[in-house]
């Protein structure tokens, strides 16, 4: 058993963190919101959020009490942990979506004053996200260690935050981007309005998706993430005592690595501060500061408790991975380069090969992120075995807490610009809010790529502990059971994007009749007379979504078992292979293409090729809305669906193969 002393460092670091982000909630509480119409349209949105919260939760309720009762027959301490980690995602989730919602008008207030007052008031909020998220996932699976003593039991806590986060993700990319495509396509094409205009339906209920989809739906993802490699290092750890000359030292060191982390995140989050109008160049102070902080402090913490460099050379080799790949994200998807531009160009041709340069480039920038997972899979091994690589994805993931408080800072800053639009805030307040924006699209960007290559080797150390409790020394590729289950793996990312792609088409052209009938029927909206109906269309999100993310849940969960129960440990092991490979693949060109399309009809709109209204814009939107599901829905919920299956698996294997 461990003894408390040997866990209060990771105590006091949770206390810091939770105790600082208890500091910010007052502060961003404290400020005002400046007008009436301002304060209105905010509340509008947290009122939409939440309603959609409060539905999606009664449905995984359901779902939590049927996979207690299952796992509980068998593994009764393992239930427990896995109501804990449902509840904690549950819980961070609804944290990171309430202050999200409450920072929006605030930071379009704050925008009146300078462009650094409203980057303060959103980083703080995505700072509360991205706090929240490691302290609370570090504090379950230390309480969970402390009580139970066996890393094992802790996989229920994974399990369960998996389970929140694919609905959330899934259920949360089918509403935002439902929401999106309709009001774009009948707004800016077909009626010829900016966006964000207050006289379309459609533009609350997608200011609403951005916060259920990147602040909940992301924050739930990479929580499992986080989570998910400490258990896997901790457990591939746990079978090291006996033979490893640092003895239990191997479970407790990833605790201690992601308390440095935290820590590292803490300090960097001061060094996000803008004199002049950089805000990327602030966000970037801060990521770099902590990322510098953390490869300093590991090396002590780690020399500390096992006195080999080598566990720092695999640490580490995750770290740099992550950064190299946020680089790669942000060179293919940003309009500052030359990929995006070039989509731009190809659209004064039209949408066709706007659509077939978009999906050339998201094949390509596949590159980058695999040689660079490749590369930290093979020097993490090189260093520690089968334990470095998992301690690999702890690292990648160590300064998770200002890294997401960038991604989830940028659906504060796009609610922001909509509501200066929307209050009529005026052209000063619009742009530097547009300003904070155009970082927010970049930072979502390289959050995506980040979170698909964190989830590549969580995803590989949970293989690797199948593999373990499995008992298997290897798979046979020449068997037919494999290779069987290797081509389902693969197919499985394929058939669960084509349910999720098609239902944000379901949801869309529900909301495009909506609107326009809204357009039709409701006289006086296009000159400003009469208002919309907007929670008419806020409605036919949430119900759209929280319907149709009930089978692709479905396909994530079942699978496993139903490939384990008829082919068996090995086939099973195939399978996640081949759905590991292809997923992280799709989930590149899925999340790499869209940002790309996004940024080249932003590029277009900032005066190049024709400017807003063009042919060549034309064009763009039209790709843009191609990319939406592929960024904010498909593309980010295959990290989760390879991450839940992987650990679905895990838990199977314990069950079955394992006494």
């Amino acid at each position: 058993m461990v003894s408390l002393n040997e866990l209060a460092p990771v105590f006091v670091v949770i206390i810091l963190a939770l105790g600082y982000v208890s500091y910010l909630v007052l502060k961003i509480l404290k400020k005002k919101f400046g007008t009436e119409k301002v304060k209105e349209l905010s509340e509008i949105i947290h009122n939409g959020a939440l309603t959609y919260l409060n539905k999606q939760y009664k449905i995984l309720i359901i779902f939590v009490i049927i996979a207690t009762i299952a796992i509980y027959l068998f593994k009764p301490n393992m239930a427990i942990a896995f109501v804990i980690g449902a509840v904690f995602s549950a819980v961070t989730g609804n944290i990171g979506m309430r202050i999200a919602t409450a920072a929006n008008g605030r930071t379009a207030h704050a925008c009146e004053k300078s462009l650094n007052s409203g980057l303060d008031i959103a980083f703080s909020s995505g700072a509360i996200m991205g706090l929240t998220v490691v302290s609370l996932g570090l504090a379950g699976i230390a309480i969970l260690y402390y009580v139970f003593g066996d890393p094992e039991i802790i996989y229920g806590f994974g399990f369960g935050a998996s389970s929140i986060a694919l609905f959330a993700r899934v259920g949360g990319g089918i509403y935002t981007k439902a929401a999106d495509v309709g009001a774009d396509l009948v707004g800016k094409i077909e009626k010829g309005i900016p966006e964000d205009d207050p006289r379309n339906p459609g533009v609350i209920a997608d200011q609403v998706g951005d916060n259920v989809g990147d602040v909940a739906g992301m924050g739930a993802d990479l929580f499992e993430s986080y989570v998910d490699s400490i258990i896997a290092t901790m457990v591939i750890g746990s079978g090291l005592v006996a033979t490893w000359a640092t003895g239990s030292n191997a479970v407790i060191l990833p605790l201690m690595i992601a308390s440095v982390g935290i820590l590292s995140s803490l300090i960097g989050m001061f060094f996000v501060r803008t004199n002049g109008d950089n805000p990327s160049g602030a966000l970037n102070k801060g990521i770099w500061a902590a990322a510098i902080i953390m490869l300093i402090g590991s090396y002590f913490v780690i020399d500390y408790y096992t006195h080999d460099i080598n566990i720092w050379y695999a640490t580490i080799s995750g770290l740099v991975a992550g950064v190299i790949i946020g680089g790669a994200t942000e060179y293919y998807t940003s309009e500052n380069y030359k990929p995006a531009q070039t989509i731009a160009a190809a659209s004064q041709t039209g949408a066709a090969t706007n659509l077939i340069t978009g999906l050339a480039l998201g094949m390509e920038s596949t590159l980058i992120p695999v040689l660079a997972v490749c590369a930290a899979i093979i020097a993490s091994y090189h260093f520690a075995g089968l334990y470095g690589i998992a301690i690999a994805a702890v690292g990648m993931l160590s300064t998770l807490g200002i890294t997401l408080a960038a991604d989830t800072y940028g659906p504060v800053v796009d609610n922001a610009a909509g509501i200066a639009e929307m209050a009529g805030l005026g052209k000063k307040v619009r742009e530097r809010a547009e300003k904070l924006d155009a970082v927010g699209n970049t930072t979502a960007a390289m959050g995506k790529g980040f979170a698909i290559g964190s989830a590549a080797l969580t995803a590989l150390a949970l293989f690797s502990s199948y593999s373990i409790a499995a008992n298997l020394k290897g798979i046979n590729v020449a068997e037919p059971t494999v290779i069987v289950g290797l081509f389902i793996g693969a197919l499985l990312p394929f058939l669960f994007s084509s349910f999720t792609m098609n239902a944000v088409g379901k949801a869309a052209n529900q909301m495009i009749d909506e609107i326009r009938r809204q357009f039709k029927n409701i006289k006086g909206i296009m000159t400003g007379k009469a208002k919309p109906d907007y929670n008419k269309c806020i409605e036919i999100s949430t119900e759209a979504a929280l319907k149709e993310m009930i089978v692709p849940g479905a396909i994530a969960v079942l699978s496993p078992i139903i490939i384990g129960l008829l082919l068996g440990p090995e086939a099973l092991g195939g399978m996640l292979a081949g759905a590991i490979t292809s997923g992280f693949l799709l989930a590149l060109l899925m999340a790499n293409a869209g940002g790309a399309w996004d940024n080249a009809k932003k590029y277009i709109e900032s005066g190049n090729f024709g400017g807003k209204g063009s042919y060549a814009h034309k064009a763009a939107v039209v790709g843009d809305t191609v990319g939406d599901p592929f960024k904010d829905t498909s593309g980010p919920s295959l990290n989760i669906l390879i991450k839940l299956m992987t650990i679905i698996a895990l838990i199977f294997a314990i069950i079955m193969y394992t006494h």
